[in-house]
């Protein structure tokens, strides 16, 4: 079995890692940084994320499993005393794989048809450079929808559902629905100016076209990642083709997760 850990970084999850590192060699697996076949990740759900955007590439060749050291998170979902178990189970079970569904972004600019795309496992979202206004136009299948005004657009997949979009007052979403959701950051409704001003569930064979309106210069973000664009032509938001696997070796219900990270209490019987 080839595997590669990230770290957090921290001096618990440094520790863990090596921890960790240790008791592979004795089960013979490889460490191997560039074509692993299970990806740990050792920190929290951020952690995971830079792990997914590391090894997008090889979506289709690895599983991902996240250790947290701090809260329990919606990705990371052993603990610091469970690793030996965990390793004991990556190589002794038939360990089951989940598939979550992932955002494609394709970013188009007016130059010769140029374009940049990403995948997201959270969210992506659309604001302007300085802060202003934003406005954009928002084509569903094609046909106009509405011309959006306000301080910018969360697009989330289901499980990242529970982040920014959460915040923001979208739905939770089950990762077994293969969606994206379009929420809305401030909107700006009056009398003058509307928006739907509820969240869109889109489902896979939709697809979200935003183009800015007089804006030179767009502010993305993709997950933790944010990046600047100039002179955008649009912006596409989808279900990806591709899918993140996850590595069970147990049950972790999603709605649980939910339940733990929102609504549990330690007074909770």
């Amino acid at each position: 079995m080839r595997y590669t850990i990230l770290s957090k970084g921290d001096s618990k999850s440094n520790a863990l890692k090596y921890k960790m590192m240790n008791h592979m060699q004795d089960f013979k697996m490889i460490e191997d940084d560039e074509n692993p076949e299970i990806v740990i990740s050792v920190g929290g759900d951020g952690t995971l994320l830079q792990a997914f955007h590391k090894y997008s590439h090889r979506l289709s060749d690895c599983a991902f499993v996240g250790v947290h050291t701090g809260h329990l998170g919606f990705y990371a979902d052993w603990l610091p005393h469970e690793v030996e178990k965990l390793i004991i189970e990556i190589n002794n079970s038939e360990f089951q794989e989940i598939e979550y569904p992932l955002l494609e972004i394709v970013v188009r600019y007016n130059d010769n048809g140029y374009e940049t795309r990403y995948l997201a496992l959270n969210e992506a979202t659309l604001k302007t450079e300085n802060g202003t206004t934003l406005v954009v136009d928002i084509d569903i299948r094609g046909k106009h929808f509405e011309r959006f005004r306000g301080d910018g657009l969360c697009i989330s997949t289901p499980s990242g559902s529970t982040a920014y979009n959460k915040a923001l007052g979208g739905a939770l979403i089950h990762p077994s629905l293969e969606a994206i959701q379009v929420t809305e950051i401030a909107s700006i409704n009056n009398r003058v100016f509307r928006t739907v001003g509820s969240p869109l569930v889109l489902p896979k064979h939709h697809t979200c076209h935003v183009t800015p309106v007089n804006h030179d210069t767009i502010l993305t973000t993709i997950d933790h990642v944010s990046a600047k664009h100039r002179n955008v032509k649009a912006v596409q938001y989808r279900v990806a083709n591709e899918k993140i696997r996850f590595a069970r070796f147990r049950p972790f219900p999603f709605w649980k997760r939910v339940h733990d990270s929102f609504i549990s209490s330690d007074d909770e019987a």
